[in-house]
């Protein structure tokens, strides 16, 4: 086997008195896509934000390439890096967001040129071009002049994909990023994304897109109660399920697709 990209560990988170998280452990590989469904409230989206430290685990920790995401070594003991140590690290995972989360004063081409010039240090002609290929490859090459108030919801979200990949991440997180468009819209976005699936882009996704999930994921994660469920090869867990829960979830679902 090989070493997986990102490894957690035992991963834990609490608001309060409510645990969300309940021991989660998981691997995800280079190139692979990692699906992640569930029903509402079951923790998948904390799962994701805990991942790059959006949220701070309870306990447990998360591995990308075998170093600890938010902490680092002293000695034998860990502890809470610093935020300026945390926002580099960051930069290895891009984040793709439900509600698109661009800049509504910048253009698409300044959305996603602007942090590999602040962040990186990336001269302005150099990430301004690496923009325009990236907001091309989304199909948004004749848009780079629009303020995300001109765009489509659909187009929104292409452009904050382009955003992400800006930073040449390790690998990128998708939190629903089909759940706030309008029908007619979801399918640009898969398209998008299932690109970037055969390049060979290393892609964790919470969705409820389950024909996405079938036809493109390496893995299927169902959570339920702050807990791993079942896990599996997708086509596998979508057609015969082994746990009741997975199955009544699925029954329902694809009752409605």
């Amino acid at each position: 086997m090989t070493t997986p990209l990102l490894k957690v560990e035992r991963l834990r988170k609490s608001f309060g008195n409510h645990e969300v998280l309940s021991g989660i452990d998981m691997e995800v590989h280079r190139g692979d896509v990692t699906c992640i469904v569930g029903p509402s409230g079951s923790g998948k989206s904390t799962l994701l934000r805990c991942l790059n430290h959006l949220e701070k685990p309870s306990s447990g920790a998360v591995f990308l390439k075998g170093e600890p995401i938010g902490l680092k070594w002293r000695g034998e003991r860990l502890f809470e890096m610093s935020f300026n140590e945390l926002a580099k690290q960051r930069q290895k995972m891009g984040m793709v967001f439900q509600g698109f989360h661009l800049f509504p004063h910048l253009t698409a081409l300044q959305n996603v040129s602007e942090a590999p010039m602040i962040v990186s240090g990336v001269p302005r002609a150099r990430a301004e071009s690496e923009a325009m290929e990236l907001l091309a490859k989304v199909g948004l090459g004749d848009r780079a002049g629009h303020y995300p108030h001109q765009l489509s919801g659909g187009q929104q979200q292409r452009c904050a994909i382009a955003r992400a990949l800006a930073m040449k991440p390790e690998l990128v997180l998708f939190d629903e990023p089909t759940s706030a468009l309008d029908p007619e819209l979801i399918g640009e976005v898969l398209s998008v994304m299932r690109d970037l699936a055969r390049e060979g882009t290393t892609m964790v996704v919470v969705t409820h897109e389950m024909s996405f999930a079938r036809d493109v994921a390496e893995h299927l994660i169902f959570m339920d109660g702050g807990v791993i469920v079942e896990e599996g090869n997708p086509r596998e867990v979508l057609a015969h399920p082994r746990e009741e829960r997975t199955r009544a979830f699925l029954s329902r679902v694809l009752e409605t697709a």
